[in-house]
Order: structure tokens, then sequence, then C-alpha cells
């Protein structure tokens, strides 16, 4: 039991500011991380129900250009903005690196350049968009399912692949995840997705994810040597926009074919 609280601590501790008692990365054993990558799907629909909670108590007074800014101001300051931080590194890296041990120095570099403001920017606004433009018979479980399809796309984003450093605490997860870890996160969102939506609409989003984050895997292997922790940050930003953009054209496709 302690070991369970352990490693949910962890996974809450990484994924938001919220403190939890049950110890830090570096008190608990290695294999401890990656059994942490069980919770960060879970972690995620309970950031997912905030959401759906603040809607609901925002959406009954203030206009919808209003509330969507603060249901994503307030987001982005309970996750502390990591995931965005690695966004705007990876891109610097990606645009400004010659090779790979290049884009490796850029990641490690705290300062932001042009391009990575850039991409902030914009995926900043798209997120906006995609709140804004959620249809209201879907809006509620596209809010739930978000933050936990975000999460679990760093899951599969650490099956299989190397971390490129020697040391760094992605590479924590990395190293320790089994694939077991994989198959409870990949269970626990698939369940909740069928929860919201239906069977068939869960697997379609889940196979449209797997197979663009193991896409991207493979692409960004080959730029960096390996995955780091920015880019696992940056693959939770993209996979959270996508499903916000293009989710609700595939739930408006599926209940077309029932």
């Amino acid at each position: 039991m302690r070991s369970l609280w352990a490693s949910f601590s962890l996974a809450w501790q990484l994924l938001t500011i919220i403190p939890l008692p049950g110890g830090s990365g570096s008190k608990i054993p290695s294999a401890t991380f990656g059994s942490s990558l069980h919770w960060f799907p879970l972690v995620g629909f309970l950031l997912g129900a905030s959401l759906v909670m603040l809607d609901r108590l925002l959406g009954s007074f203030l206009p919808p250009v209003v509330w969507n800014m603060v249901i994503l101001t307030l987001y982005v300051l309970v996750t502390g903005g990591l995931h965005l931080d690695g966004w705007a590194d990876t891109v610097d890296a990606l645009s400004g690196g010659r090779d790979p041990e290049h884009r490796l120095m850029i990641l490690r570099d705290s300062r932001i350049g042009a391009l990575g403001a850039t991409g902030l920017m914009l995926i900043l606004g798209l997120r906006y968009a995609g709140l804004l433009a959620l249809p209201v018979g879907f809006r509620e479980g596209m809010l739930l399912g978000m933050p936990a399809i975000g999460r679990w796309a760093m899951v599969i984003g650490c099956w299989g692949v190397v971390y490129p450093r020697s040391e760094g605490l992605a590479a924590q997860f990395i190293r320790t995840v089994t694939w077991r870890d994989v198959l409870v996160a990949t269970t626990v969102v698939g369940l909740g997705l069928w929860g919201m939506f239906d069977a068939v609409t869960a697997v379609i989003l889940m196979i449209v994810v797997c197979l663009v984050v193991r896409s991207v895997v493979w692409w960004i292997s080959k730029k960096f040597g390996g995955i780091t922790g920015d880019v696992l940050g940056a693959m939770n930003e993209g996979i959270e926009v996508l499903f916000l953009i293009l989710g609700p054209v595939l739930l408006v496709f599926s209940k077309f074919g029932e």
C-alpha cells in the first residue's frame, strides 16, 4: 500500500504543483519511477474533472471568450507550465540545432529563443481556440479526457526508447518503464474514454494518438539520439491540442457511423 501511495505521489507532484505527502523522486526506489506511470492518466482525469467543474461554474456567469481564457490560465498554473517549457525548448532545439549534440545543448539552455517563444504563443493560441470551439455536446467529455490523453501520450512515448544523456529525471522513467506500466495506463485511458463516449470512439481516438506519438518518437529520436523530458513534455502539449482540435471531428464522424 505504501509503494502504491509513493508512486501516485510521485506522479501527482511531477504533473501538478499541488503538494502531496509520500516522498519525492530522490527518496524512493528507482523502480517506482516506472510504476508511477500507471497513475499518469488517472492524474489527468482528476485534472480534467476539475476543468469540468470549473467550466460549469464559470459558464454560468461569464462570456465564453473570458471563461475559456480563465480555464486555460488556471490549467497552466496548476500544472506549473512544465510541459509548455518543454515545448518551447524543443521548438528551439529543432529549429536551431545542427546535429543531435547541438540540439541537446540547446535543450539544456534555460533561455528561450525567438522561435521557441513563437511556438509557445502558437500552442497557447491553438489551445484557446480549441477550447472556444468545442461543441456543446462533446465539451465536458473533451475537457475531462484532454489531460488524461496527453499524459498517456507521455507514457507510450517512454516505451522502447533510449535516453540520450547520462543522467536526468526523465531517464529514471524511460529506463524503468515496463510493458505492464504501459498496459495499465492504456487500460485506464481506454476505460475512461469508453465511459465518456463509447467503445468504438475510444478505440479510434487511442489508435490515432498512438500512431501520432510513435511516429513522433521515431522522428525525434533521429533528431536528438533519444527522448528527453523536454520532448515528452512537448508531446503532452501537442497531443492535448491535437485532441482538442481533431477530437470533435472524430467524434462527429463516429456518430454518423452509428
